[in-house]
């Protein structure tokens, strides 16, 4: 497809494939800066860490949490920036030590920037801000900042942000437990993940091409899990399209009755829990269901169930190569826009930031006590 500035989609597109170099980009960012020593200085001693986000920065917050905890062996979860804002008993419920990361690419998300308030002001919490964008109000109200400038983008929808904020903080998670492995990972990261996607392009536009569907879903567990629900944001702000997420074996237990030939599931295999997931696969394509598997290798029961096999091929740590899994959820979101005749860079009733009417919005420091 030739495109120039005026072709729906272009910026998507472009910020989509540069995400390896962003990935390189960035992780020069924190190492030219002090911001592992800030940290490590700040947060020392932190036994809880949580992730608070909105919409795409939550799913964020889903992947990194439960990275978080297997590279550092410390408590770490997620919690929706707007759950926190009406009930913060129940967030905050038995929180010790606790470190909050409020993550904004913008750095302009009304509830995230409302939960950095009543963290640092009426909880007296410090917390840590990762976003993309400079001079911002969150990293005022913050009392450290994680800056990703690289992974700024011109789209509505995040992409390069996405996995960049991800890596990012996997790649802080690793420095602060001392595991130079994983570590090292990341800096091998955006050159093997360029490889794939450079073939994944043209494979995704050719299978969306010659498929229709009624209803999408994506699967995956574990940090995957994460990753699976900013897969289906990806086809729901691009394409217009109805798509839900799951936990893999839970889509056993009542969503499987939506399989068709109709409907596309997208699974995110882990090696972790491969058979166990591998067996959910064989099951939904016995049922007749249409499916795109990602693995990071795969074996002939896979090869078999798959429509379309994305085998990512990478000699990494599983944990160091989650953020390649959302590629062909991003693509896949993007070329089904295309073909319905949508401009994925402008997906109608979205924009690029939430920001909420401060005198009509419910959401006020009058919080919901249990």
């Amino acid at each position: 497809m030739t495109q120039n500035a005026s072709t729906p989609g272009t910026h998507t597109l472009a910020e989509i494939l540069s995400q390896p170099q962003c990935w390189t980009d960035c992780l020069k960012e924190m190492e030219s800066g002090k911001i592992i020593d800030d940290i490590r200085k700040r947060f020392r001693d932190a036994t809880e860490w949580l992730f608070i986000g909105c919409g795409s920065s939550y799913y964020i917050a889903l992947s990194a949490a439960a990275s978080w905890s297997a590279i550092t062996g410390r408590r770490a979860r997620a919690v929706a920036a707007s759950e926190l804002l009406l009930y913060p008993e129940l967030a905050l419920a038995g929180a010790k030590n606790i470190a909050p990361v409020l993550i904004s690419r913008s750095g302009r998300t009304s509830e995230v920037l409302r939960a950095g308030e009543l963290l640092e002001g009426e909880k007296n919490i410090r917390t840590l801000a990762v976003t993309c964008s400079p001079n911002q109000p969150l990293e005022k109200i913050a009392s450290t900042t994680l800056a990703l400038f690289s992974a700024d983008e011109k789209s509505t929808v995040m992409t390069r942000s996405f996995t960049s904020m991800l890596m990012g903080l996997q790649y802080a998670a690793s420095q602060l437990a001392n595991e130079p492995a994983i570590a090292n990972a990341f800096q091998k990261l955006p050159g093997a993940a360029g490889i794939v996607l450079s073939d994944l392009r043209s494979r995704i536009e050719g299978f969306v091409s010659a498929h229709t569907f009624a209803d999408y879903i994506c699967l995956g567990q574990g940090p995957l899990f994460g990753v699976a629900s900013e897969s289906t944001l990806k086809l729901t702000e691009m394409s217009v399209s109805y798509a839900q997420c799951f936990h893999t074996l839970e889509f056993r237990h009542g969503p499987k009755s939506i399989v068709s030939p109709e409907t596309l599931v997208t699974f995110l295999l882990s090696e972790t829990s491969y058979e166990a997931e591998c067996e959910v696969l064989e099951e939904i394509k016995g049922l007749g269901g249409t499916t795109l598997v990602v693995a990071n290798r795969a074996d002939e029961r896979a090869r078999k169930s798959a429509d379309l096999l994305v085998e990512l091929g990478l000699d990494l740590p599983e944990l160091a190569r989650l953020a390649p899994y959302v590629f062909a959820g991003q693509l896949t979101g993007l070329y089904t826009g295309l073909k319905k005749g949508l401009d994925p860079d402008n997906p109608k009733n979205l924009s690029r930031v939430v920001i909420l009417d401060e005198e009509r919005s419910p959401e006020k420091p009058e919080h919901a006590a249990l």
